[in-house]
């Protein structure tokens, strides 16, 4: 069950993110808040569907990114999640940011033998040695793109023409695992040197950090990232 801590009125925290409160529920309130299920909920992904996942949902998921350090952290965590569920990605979230020093890849790029066991003996974080090795071995490889493209936010957008793409699903069995444009960027982040970047893995990237908005359409998210 995820932590709750009181926040402004009317709502409360989730993991260092904002949501509503539904009618008659408390700040206190640690159950889990269903999507889609209340006539006082507006309508979301129907995959959002804990506090976690819904906080995520609403604040984050399909908001179009351009903060390099967030942008590395969304690789490592995408990179994390190969064969698992992104809620227990997030779940763990706030370890992989104690873990992999905030996600800044200058002090990833750096870590040693002594971090890299360090991290294997982290029960917060998944310890799988190949993933570990991916995230410091792509931190380095982050610093290379940044230094030829002054960003990696000027690397990445190129693969979109600079604006996201927006589609109008209607069902969520519709959304794809891959497009043509997370096969180019799998492909070209491969050629540079990162790991656990296959193309669907990279469409989960694009997803989450706005370079697709994969809102369903009737979900209230859908034109609000479009139009923040």
């Amino acid at each position: 069950m995820v932590r709750l801590v009181v926040s402004l009125a009317g709502q409360r925290a989730v993991n260092g993110y904002r949501i509503p409160l539904r009618a008659g529920q408390t700040h206190g309130s640690r159950c889990i808040m269903k999507s889609n299920s209340s006539h006082d909920q507006p309508p979301r992904c129907p995959w959002a569907k804990t506090d976690l996942s819904i906080a995520y949902h609403d604040a984050e998921w399909g908001v179009p990114l351009h903060d390099d350090q967030k942008l590395f952290e969304f690789i490592v965590l995408d990179g994390a999640q190969a064969g698992l569920s992104w809620e227990t990605i997030l779940q763990r979230r706030a370890s992989y940011r104690r873990a992999f020093a905030q996600f800044d890849p200058q002090k990833v790029a750096r870590f040693n033998t002594h971090d890299f066991h360090r991290l294997l003996q982290d029960a917060g974080i998944i310890r799988n040695r190949l993933k570990i090795q991916s995230a410091i071995g792509n931190a380095a490889a982050f610093l290379k793109v940044q230094e030829q493209f002054n960003s990696f936010d000027n690397y990445l957008w190129r693969f979109v023409n600079g604006q996201p793409i927006v589609r109008h699903r209607r069902h969520h069995r519709d959304l794809p695992p891959r497009s043509r444009e997370s096969d180019a960027l799998s492909r070209d982040l491969k050629s540079r040197g990162f790991t656990f970047v296959g193309t669907t893995i990279c469409y989960a990237f694009m997803q989450a950090a706005g370079l697709v908005n994969d809102h369903l359409v009737r979900c209230f998210r859908h034109t609000q990232v479009q139009h923040p």
